[in-house]
């Protein structure tokens, strides 16, 4: 019984609402911009997109560059707006030079083999996408860009075994777009692409590119990926929509809104989203909070093939919304996910208790899995769930103690900190699994289980708990 379930993070390439790179915040006499910004900005000005007048415009801010208010803005105020023939999108591939060869491939290769070639093209050859791609960082701080030596310090962690999938998932990717797309067409490509330059691309995407927009897949929005997050921000409403261009254009515009009001100054700032985890915010962003409810960790429960009542438990599973596999985010401080006791009650289900699988209780089999079956199997659950527990902690190159008094010095490394973070919040949610488990186990003798409860609903158990017997006539 002891392999009915792994800790894991499920599929780490799975589509993102709004992705973007890092939280910053404005200084206080911020410094002069890169000139590829005021190029940029220039580009944008000539095009009439921008103007001296817009509300917001590029700033350089403490940890890289963000939307600054050059007036004050009020609370749901549009701050900048961005015609379509300016966005970036597999659309905007297939009309490139490089469409007819990008027939097929996925939308995020598409568009990651664009920003490749207009970062690699010669200056002579540079299309006006050129000055877009110039103010793209080079690297963010999301632990697809770290070194071996700071990928060892989330050692144990979930996040380090998706970041090497997602890794993985990128150089297999590219293997295969090079072999098929790169490679054979010189002309288009005159210049080496390595894997680098594609986990380049990856990251701009995974980091920047819009994907909650009404028929857009995926879609870059040049300079309204400037937004940087705010945790202190607690609504994702009223960010941005697209929207049509008036009466006399059919051309979509991106409208980019504040959600709260902003003094001349200060950094234009929006919620990513509420829902990620910081494991989610590291590997996408490059960034976490000090938020518990940000601290999850990924059970996987699974329904062995070799379980003799495998049919059986899989039927019941997919008729209650689960599947063979399924996965548990538990998240800091809150509850067990409502399906998550069902579920292992029925993997663990065997022995005597086995009568529940058949035909008879198929209807009604999940309300009785919503509570105790028997001692045995809720006792085989919390052993497996504490040990699973015991074993992921061990795995951790530190303690909890040690982590928070490196977070209590202080003066870290970025990357250092955020591995700390993740670490430290991993453990704290194993420990919070581990302490629901133990107090489980130690109800176990005063739980009433499914005998019980059907004898009560029988009328055949007193108040007291007793059975009742009734004398022959």
């Amino acid at each position: 019984m002891s392999t009915f379930f792994t800790f894991s993070t499920p599929n780490p390439i799975k589509p993102k609402p709004f992705l973007h790179r890092f939280t910053v915040k404005c200084t206080a006499t911020p410094p002069s911009l890169p000139p590829a910004v005021n190029t940029f900005w220039k580009w944008f000005s000539d095009e009439k997109v921008v103007s001296s007048k817009s509300p917001a415009k590029p700033g350089t801010v403490t940890e890289g560059l963000g939307l600054v208010a050059q007036r004050d803005i009020a609370r749901n105020e549009v701050v900048l707006e961005v015609p379509k023939r300016f966005w970036i999108n597999p659309d905007t591939v297939s009309g490139s030079e490089i469409g007819r060869v990008c027939n097929g491939l996925k939308p995020w290769i598409c568009v990651a083999l664009f920003l490749i070639r207009e970062k690699l093209r010669g200056d002579d050859e540079a299309s006006s996408w050129r000055k877009y791609v110039d103010i793209l960082p080079e690297s963010t701080d999301s632990t697809i860009f770290w070194s071996e030596e700071e990928l060892s310090q989330i050692e144990g962690t979930q996040l380090l075994s998706t970041t090497l999938s997602v890794k993985e998932y990128v150089k297999n990717e590219f293997l295969q777009v090079q072999d098929q797309v790169i490679l054979p067409n010189k002309q288009l490509f005159p210049f080496t692409v390595t894997l680098e330059d594609f986990i380049w691309a990856f990251g701009i995407l995974r980091s920047r590119a819009f994907s909650r927009l009404r028929g857009q897949n995926l879609v870059l929005i040049p300079l309204a990926d400037l937004i940087n997050h705010s945790p202190s921000i607690t609504t994702e409403d009223y960010a941005y929509e697209i929207k049509g261009g008036g009466l006399f254009s059919r051309e979509q515009i991106f409208s980019l809104r504040s959600p709260i009001p902003v003094k001349a100054g200060e950094q234009v700032l929006i919620q990513y989203d509420m829902n990620k985890s910081n494991a989610e915010l590291a590997l996408d962003y490059g960034f976490i909070e000090s938020t518990p409810d940000r601290n999850t960790y990924t059970l996987t429960l699974q329904i062995s093939e070799s379980d003799p009542f495998f049919d059986d438990k899989l039927d019941i599973a997919e008729a209650n919304g689960t599947k063979e596999v399924q996965y548990f985010d538990i998240t800091l401080g809150q509850p067990l996910p409502p399906k998550m006791l069902p579920y292992l009650r029925l993997v663990a289900l065997g022995g005597t208790d086995a009568f529940l699988l058949e035909s008879i209780f198929r209807n009604a089999v999940w309300d009785h899995l919503e509570l105790p079956v028997s001692r045995d199997n809720e006792e085989v659950i919390c052993q497996v769930v504490r040990g699973a527990c015991q074993s992921a902690l061990s795995s951790y190159r530190t303690t909890i103690e040690e982590d928070q008094k490196l977070m209590e010095g202080g003066n870290m490394d970025p990357r250092l900190a955020i591995a700390v973070g993740i670490r430290a919040g991993e453990k704290k949610v194993l420990q919070h699994i581990d302490g629901i488990f133990k107090e489980r186990e130690m109800e176990l003798d005063e739980n009433e289980y499914y005998q019980e409860r059907r004898l009560r609903d029988l009328g055949l158990v007193g108040e007291q708990g007793d059975i009742i017997f009734w004398e022959p006539k």
